[in-house]
C-alpha cells in the first residue's frame, strides 16, 4: 500500500506560507501519513501533519547555503541522504510537492527526470542500502569535493586553487551541484536511473511555464501537461512565491493554483506569502 510510505518534509524555521501548507496536506489527503522536520520554531502547520526535531536525522554545526542566493539548498541536499540511509519506507518531499496521487515504489527507489539532462531530488525515495545514496553521503562530507563527474577542463581551475591553499567551497560551486547533478551522475553510474520516472511522472508543469500556474487563463494548458500517471506537481516554490507576490501575494481566482487551494481548503490570508522587496517580475 503506498500509505505505508512516509512523506518526510524540512522546514528549518519559521511559519509556512499556504503554499507549504497546500503542498504538506496534499499528501495527508492522499493518504500519507506525513512529518515536517524542523529546527526553530515554526507556525501555520495544518492539522495531521506531524512536527519532528530535525536533529534527530542531523545535528549540523553550521546550515549551509548557497553563496548566490542564500538558499539552504545545500542543507536541504545533506538533510535528505542522511534521512534516506536513516528512514524505512520514507519519501522525501520538498515542500513545493504537490501530491496528486499516492506515491508507491516495489523497489523503495521513487525519483524522476526533470529534463532530458537531470533527474531532480525534489521527491527522493532511495532503500537505505542503495549504492547511489552512499555515494551521495560520501560526497557531502567534504565541502571542498571537485565533482567527479567535472570534465578535465571544469576541474582544471578548481584543482589549481585548491593547490594554492584557495579550494573553491560548494557554497561557491553552481546551483544544484550537491542535488540534481550529484543524484543523476551516482544514479547513472550506479545503474539505478534504470528506476526514474519520465518526466512528467513529477515534474510535469516545464519550468519555463511555471509562472502560468497562477494565472487563471492558463490553467487549462498546465493541466494538458499532466497525465494520468502524474504523481506530483512542482511548483518550484521560492520563484513562483516570489512571483505571486509581485501579483499582490495571491494567484488569480480560477487559476491552478488557486484551484488546488481551493479543493484543500487552504486560506491564503491565513498563512500570506513572505515579503519580497524585489517581488515584481522577480524570478
Amino acid at each position: 500500500m503506498s500509505q505505508d510510505f512516509q512523506i518526510a518534509m524540512l522546514w528549518v524555521e519559521g511559519p509556512l506560507s499556504y503554499m507549504e501548507q497546500l503542498c504538506a496536506v496534499s499528501f495527508r489527503d492522499a493518504g500519507h501519513a506525513v512529518r515536517l522536520y524542523h529546527y526553530g520554531p515554526v507556525a501555520n502547520v495544518p492539522e495531521g501533519i506531524e512536527l519532528a526535531d530535525g536533529r534527530q536525522v542531523l545535528d549540523p554545526q553550521t546550515f549551509l547555503t548557497h553563496g548566490r542566493t542564500g538558499s539552504p539548498a545545500l542543507f536541504s541536499d545533506v538533510f535528505r541522504y542522511h534521512l534516506l540511509r536513516q528512514g524505512d519506507r520514507v519519501i522525501w518531499a520538498d515542500t513545493d510537492a504537490y501530491c496528486l496521487r499516492p506515491f508507491d515504489s516495489e523497489t523503495g527507489h521513487f525519483f524522476g527526470w526533470e529534463s532530458e539532462k537531470h533527474i531532480n531530488g525534489g521527491v527522493l525515495g532511495l532503500p537505505a542500502d542503495s549504492p547511489a545514496l552512499d555515494a551521495l553521503l560520501h560526497m557531502t562530507r567534504d565541502e571542498y569535493a571537485i565533482p567527479d563527474w567535472y570534465t578535465a577542463k571544469e576541474r582544471a581551475p578548481l584543482e589549481a586553487r585548491a593547490a594554492a591553499g584557495d579550494p573553491v567551497h560548494v557554497a561557491d560551486m553552481p546551483w544544484g551541484v550537491w542535488g540534481p547533478h550529484a543524484i543523476t551522475h551516482y544514479l547513472q553510474k550506479t545503474g539505478e536511473a534504470q528506476y526514474a520516472l519520465p518526466v512528467h511522472g513529477l515534474y510535469p508543469v516545464p519550468f519555463l511555464h511555471r509562472r502560468k500556474m497562477g494565472f487563471a487563463s492558463k490553467r487549462a494548458r498546465i493541466e494538458g501537461f499532466i497525465k494520468p500517471d502524474t504523481y506530483s506537481v512542482h511548483f518550484y516554490g521560492r520563484r513562483i512565491k516570489r512571483f505571486l507576490a509581485g501579483m499582490g501575494g495571491l494567484p488569480e481566482t480560477g487559476s491552478y493554483i488557486h484551484h488546488l487551494l481551493d479543493k484543500h481548503g487552504i486560506d491564503p490570508a491565513a498563512a500570506p506569502l513572505p515579503r519580497y522587496e524585489d517581488a515584481p517580475g522577480a524570478d
